[in-house]
């Protein structure tokens, strides 16, 4: 009996180093226009209790876009739009591009996860205009994937295309075979079940429709929320004073049916997040069931956020403000402490980098981004530059019920005629910071036709972002926010930032360029 107890603990120990050395896998959960400002988070209670309440919560994620295609390239290339060229959601505007794939794509982190020997797996949506014949067809898999699961187009919930390892697969509307969502947790199923505390690490990246456009909820949760409303934040329904001109030419206040449907597309945007809930916790039960639990990091997060009447915009993303840059983040993992948080500002672009430190891969010094390894296992990690956040407005030459915008290079117009994009809805922005929830400000040059305007708001004193203090930059009481501007010249990462700074040519540039002086 004695030799089998010794036998039974060598083996147990023997098994417990090799769990230890094995690198850890890696589950990648990324929602679709799920904002945090609005309180896209609050649905998703399970995913807050499994992922948020066992890791690290992060309270100023920024996205490098709150466009989908060009926030989904920074993450997959660790590189900020400018230096990736995926600009908007259009092929030539490189989205999904051939010259895309044959610079970008090549060197996205999921080539390297699989040069570490890690076993690749993906379901959903991928890029805007992937799959199509001018971007290589289904037949087109993205390098660096095993399993491929890639939805054609943008975010849909029935009625859709895939392409399952190069061969298109056709779904129709069936709540039991084709939600999206749901489909996407049954492949991952398939695929861990495949999984053991034997074989080797694997990267799976689960990327849903949800919280997109159509908002089409499963059956089940059709009902949920009835009595919900949207959030009316400070800056809802109200008129944006001393912004761009995108912004004040919105009508206030709102027409009846625009509140109406604002207050429906909320209610639905939360319910398609409830499937999004319900996956999240099958992976985590089957992680927990066969024993990966323990040496996997889960990340969750959003290609960027979105608004509802903030500013009287009526429904969509695009526009500088932090209901559209900023997402839920949250990431549990192995030495990650339970109930941790970080206030401090990150950027989707540090996820790739943080991915291949993970799996001990060298940094390609191409990425922009920073590994938060160090932040999620030590909580002794500041990032030390400042995050950029670009968009380069789209436009239409017809806006159909708007005759009036003919060539006016306007674009994403409602019933009302209220745009919320336009070829010079163009904007950079730097997000500086000192002490954590003590010094925060946003930086923004629009470029307009033939100048640029500036935007400069106190995230600290005012995170509505009602007030633009541009005109008091050089004025007694904001020495602070003076400073942290004088502070990117010492700035070794900030050349991205000061580039586009120095570039500003108009209204209150001066002012800014002085301080860089």
């Amino acid at each position: 009996m004695l030799v089998l107890i010794i036998i039974f603990t060598l083996l147990t120990c023997f098994s417990i180093r090799e769990t230890m050395s094995r690198k850890p896998n890696i589950v990648f959960v990324l929602t679709d226009d799920q904002d945090l400002i609005l309180g896209g988070q609050i649905p998703i209670v399970k995913t807050n209790k499994l992922i948020g309440d066992n890791g690290m919560l992060f309270n100023s994620m920024y996205v490098a876009s709150p466009l989908c295609c060009p926030s989904r390239s920074s993450i997959l290339t660790g590189k900020y739009v400018s230096s990736h060229k995926a600009y908007n959601n259009s092929i030539v505007g490189g989205c999904s591009s051939p010259e895309w794939q044959k610079t970008q794509e090549v060197d996205a982190f999921p080539v390297y996860m699989k040069k570490q020997s890690y076993t690749t797996f993906f379901a959903g949506k991928y890029l805007n205009q992937y799959g199509f014949p001018a971007t290589g067809g289904v037949q087109h898999i993205p390098p660096g994937w095993d399993w491929w699961n890639g939805l054609v187009g943008n975010s849909r919930y029935y009625n859709y295309h895939l392409s399952v390892n190069g061969t298109k697969e056709a779904h129709g509307s069936d709540p039991e075979k084709d939600y999206l969502t749901d489909l996407i947790n049954r492949r991952a199923t398939e695929f861990l079940d495949q999984q053991s505390t034997e074989s080797g690490p694997f990267f799976m990246m689960l990327s849903t429709p949800a919280s997109h456009a159509p908002f089409t909820p499963a059956p089940k949760y059709r009902e949920n929320f009835a009595n919900k409303k949207a959030p009316r934040t400070p800056s809802y329904n109200i008129h944006g004073k001393n912004k761009h001109w995108l912004i004040e030419q919105a009508l206030n206040p709102m027409p009846n049916d625009t509140v109406t449907t604002i207050d429906e597309l909320f209610r639905n945007r939360w319910r398609t997040l409830l499937s999004v809930d319900d996956m999240v916790e099958n992976v985590v039960n089957i992680l927990t069931e066969k024993d990966l639990i323990n040496n996997t990091f889960i990340f969750f997060t959003s290609d960027n956020g979105y608004h509802l009447g903030q500013f009287s915009l009526p429904n969509d993303k695009r526009q500088l403000y932090e209901f559209d840059n900023r997402v839920p983040f949250m990431v549990r993992g192995p030495g990650i402490k339970p109930g941790s948080t970080y206030n401090s500002p990150v950027s989707s672009i540090d996820l790739a980098p943080t991915f291949l430190e993970i799996a001990e891969s060298t940094i390609p010094t191409t990425m922009q981004g920073e590994s938060l390894l160090k932040l999620l296992t030590t909580q002794n990690y500041n990032r030390s530059s400042p995050i950029l956040l670009e968009h380069y407005g789209e436009h239409k030459d017809e806006i159909q019920g708007c005759p009036q915008y003919k060539n006016q290079g306007m674009a994403n117009c409602d019933n009302h005629c209220v745009c919320e994009d336009s070829h010079n809805n163009t904007f950079r922005c730097g997000v500086m910071w000192g002490e954590p929830n003590i010094d925060k400000q946003k930086l923004c040059y629009v470029m307009e036709d033939h100048a640029t305007f500036v935007e400069l708001y106190d995230l600290v004193k005012d995170e509505n972002e009602l007030n633009n203090i541009i005109d008091y930059i050089d004025k007694p009481g904001f020495e602070k926010n003076r400073d942290m501007i004088k502070d990117m010249k010492n700035c070794k990462k900030c050349q991205h930032i000061l580039k586009f700074m120095e570039d500003c040519r108009g209204h209150n540039c001066e002012k800014i360029i002085n301080l860089l002086h």
